[in-house]
């Protein structure tokens, strides 16, 4: 993986930014889009924070787009091989590319049943929790109102954004 200093990644054109910095939210480059006319940024907190504020300061429709981006825990994007390479290291991270075939079906059926419940994926920070603890997530959040789940979801987005950043800067 290719890192960049902040100085560098300040200097980055607009199109380079977006390149760079638009995978730390999945399928998502608009937020690096809109958050590069904030340069300089003086750490990566600050950084973090910013993007962070870019999805905050976003239409509903675009904060759903971005939660629907994310793909399903173990899913069919997974068992294809289609993940990003974000989300495959991750969602591997996690003990998902290792599953039973039982545990696997309990994914498949949860995901479903999540996807229908709230109209989005089921998304959590996969680097930060092991699988019993993805499992717990599930049961927990599945008796949540759609409401808790977007403000859940987004916060979870903005962990999975905070280490992925961490990964592509510099010290």
């Amino acid at each position: 993986m290719h890192q960049r200093s902040l100085t560098e990644i300040n200097l980055l054109t607009r199109a380079e930014f977006i390149g760079f910095i638009g995978p730390v939210f999945e399928h998502s480059p608009w937020i690096a889009g809109r958050t590069w006319p904030q340069r300089p940024f003086r750490s990566a907190e600050q950084l973090h924070r910013q993007l962070c504020e870019t999805v905050g300061a976003a239409v509903p429709e675009e904060q759903l787009a971005l939660i629907r981006a994310h793909p399903d825990l173990a899913g069919r994007l997974a068992q294809a091989g289609a993940l990003t390479p974000e989300s495959t290291q991750e969602q591997a991270g996690a003990g998902l590319d290792q599953l039973t075939a039982a545990e696997l079906a309990w994914f498949q059926e949860n995901n479903a049943r999540y996807q229908a419940q709230f109209g989005f994926p089921f998304v959590i920070c996969a680097r930060l929790n092991k699988k019993e603890a993805l499992i717990n997530g599930f049961r927990l959040r599945l008796n949540h109102t759609r409401e808790e789940e977007i403000k859940t979801a987004l916060e979870e987005i903005f962990k999975i954004a905070e280490l992925r950043l961490r990964d592509l800067i510099a010290d």
